[in-house]
């Protein structure tokens, strides 16, 4: 997608970390799972990237579009439906913009959701992802690896510059006191907790936390308004896949506005932005689901489940044709994709 626009290659010059491979680790049962790219012929799994560098590109991308007016800052402060199919929107600093489609891509705390009248759905993990930088003692070998730990998952991913890039699910009581932690403090519990997967923490950047919650919008559409990304659905991040929902999401709504144009149809019609919701809300939700099934899977000590995940874990590392399967589809290779997301 990032190609078919033209943002990849500014991108990939710069900080992009790739990776080969994933490691799954289950703390409680031993038992481990390893896809590799190598496996289905692909180069990478995936690409770490930065996001404000993503932010940086496609602004730059945007804003050299000829056909493209930029109000920055701007924000919509009230909405109204007009009699000429187009909507009004007033804006803080007192101008008034018409359009015949609003496009709410602002966000888990939406606006034009609120705006639009659209109830959400919201429940807390109970958990806050602790985010930064650390230095390992042993190199990553552009890896990617996953410990799930009772408290939640711990992910150690791979970084251009030889360090890695941590989220750590931890429960929110616990928040204040990692936060609190010196360095030497914090890496030696980071070191602890992830089993010397790269054997010790060295060091760590400033840290950052963030609260889990798990939120999905009622409806994606209303009248001449279409919620996309995170201001129509937030996912557990521990498959690191909410962004790549997203993009789909506008992939998606730009498939259905473009046919709708090119065939003569009101392009914020209700039929038209249907279509676009029939399309995602079904796999938004499948993955939201399927992403609070490991949850709750991986977040209890009782003996009997963790048996059962960890024969599971170790079946799936022995059937290369279930794995490929996996790999595949978080790679966003399989499925009812947009032109856009066509390889």
């Amino acid at each position: 997608m990032l190609r078919a626009v033209g943002c990849w290659e500014a991108m990939s010059s710069r900080r992009v970390s790739p990776f080969d491979a994933i490691e799954v680790r289950d703390s409680e049962s031993g038992a481990q799972l390893h896809f590799d790219g190598a496996a289905i012929g692909a180069a990478h799994l995936g690409h770490i990237v930065e996001n404000s560098l993503t932010q940086t590109v496609l602004y730059d991308r945007v804003a050299a579009a000829g056909n493209i007016e930029l109000i920055v800052p701007g924000a919509v402060e009230r909405v109204r439906h007009r009699s000429d199919e187009r909507l009004a929107l007033m804006l803080e600093d007192g101008r008034t913009l018409l359009t015949r489609l609003l496009v709410g891509a602002d966000g888990a705390a939406s606006k034009v959701r609120v705006l639009a009248g659209i109830e959400c759905e919201q429940v807390s993990y109970g958990q806050v992802g602790i985010v930064g930088s650390i230095a390992t003692e042993r190199v990553h070998g552009e890896v990617a690896r996953q410990r799930f730990l009772p408290g939640g998952p711990l992910a150690f991913l791979p970084l251009a510059d030889g360090r890695c890039s941590i989220v750590w699910s931890v429960p929110e009581a616990e928040r204040d006191r990692l936060l609190a932690l010196t360095p030497d403090a914090f890496c030696a519990e980071l070191t602890e907790a992830s089993g010397e997967m790269l054997g010790a923490v060295q060091s760590v950047g400033e840290r950052a936390a963030f609260p889990l919650r798990k939120q999905h919008a009622k409806r994606y559409v209303d009248d001449r308004i279409a919620l996309i990304g995170d201001a129509a659905h937030v996912i557990h991040p521990l498959a690191g896949q909410g962004i790549n929902l997203g993009f789909l999401d506008a992939a998606s709504l730009a498939e259905v506005v473009s046919d709708a144009a090119k065939r003569g149809r009101d392009i914020g019609g209700l039929a038209v932005l249907r279509r676009y919701e029939r399309w995602r809300k079904g796999d938004n939700l499948l993955m939201q689901r399927a992403m609070d099934g490991f949850h709750l899977l991986f977040g209890t000590r009782n003996p009997l489940v963790v048996g059962m995940r960890g024969l599971g874990l170790e079946l799936t590392e022995r059937l290369p044709p279930a794995k490929s399967l996996y790999m595949r589809h978080a790679m966003g290779l399989g499925g009812d994709l947009p032109a856009l997301a066509k390889v």
